[in-house]
């Protein structure tokens, strides 16, 4: 059985991360749950500045802390994915954005692996003491809406994207003691302890 793990970026992980970062913009992607790296594809180091720096941002309507991670799979030590974990919601990402952004390299897709990414954030969140995480998508997104709603997700809204009012957004609620103790017994053998 494949396992995985949650990886704090750093500097030994430069190759690899750009590597991540091309992959999504060969086919023209965004990329999802990583604090922007995409800006920072010819200086990696200072994404990792940033990093750090945003773990102890004071919460403003700007920006709120946040924790960065790579998904790594054990058996190549490769980065499949990431995530984004804010730790307080300020008014805008109680609106839109939520306490979690995820994304999987687009060669890794279709595995489920999105699935264990949103399960180690959920864990994260609870040793925060985040008791209920909101999350968001576009409405066409479903594998996005799907991860959610298999870790016991509940649709709570949905409403026009700002950007582009043709766009339909929604947000969902998970319940993380609930989510962690109801799938435990799904995720929990996926889950490499470091």
């Amino acid at each position: 059985m494949e396992k995985f793990y949650l990886e704090e970026p750093t500097i030994e992980r430069k190759n690899d991360a750009v590597d991540y970062i091309k992959e999504h913009l060969k086919i023209g992607e965004k990329i999802n749950g990583s604090n922007n790296i995409h800006k920072f594809v010819e200086d990696y180091e200072s994404w990792l500045k940033k990093v750090i720096d945003d773990k102890t941002i004071i919460p403003n309507e700007e920006r709120v802390p946040n924790l960065t991670f790579f998904l790594v799979r054990e058996k190549d030590n490769k980065i499949v994915g990431m995530i984004n974990i804010r730790l307080i919601l300020n008014s805008n990402l109680k609106k839109s954005g939520g306490h979690i952004g995820y994304g999987i390299r687009p060669s890794e897709r279709r595995k489920g692996y999105n699935k264990i990414n949103l399960y180690l954030g959920l864990k994260v969140l609870k040793q925060y003491g985040v008791k209920e995480a909101m999350l968001s998508c576009k409405k066409d997104n479903i594998a996005s809406s799907k991860t959610m709603i298999a870790l016991g997700g509940k649709l709570v809204k949905e409403y026009p994207y700002e950007k582009d009012k043709s766009i339909v957004c929604q947000n969902y609620i998970i319940n993380v003691d609930n989510s962690l103790k109801k799938y435990s017994g799904m995720y929990e053998s996926y889950i490499l302890i470091k």
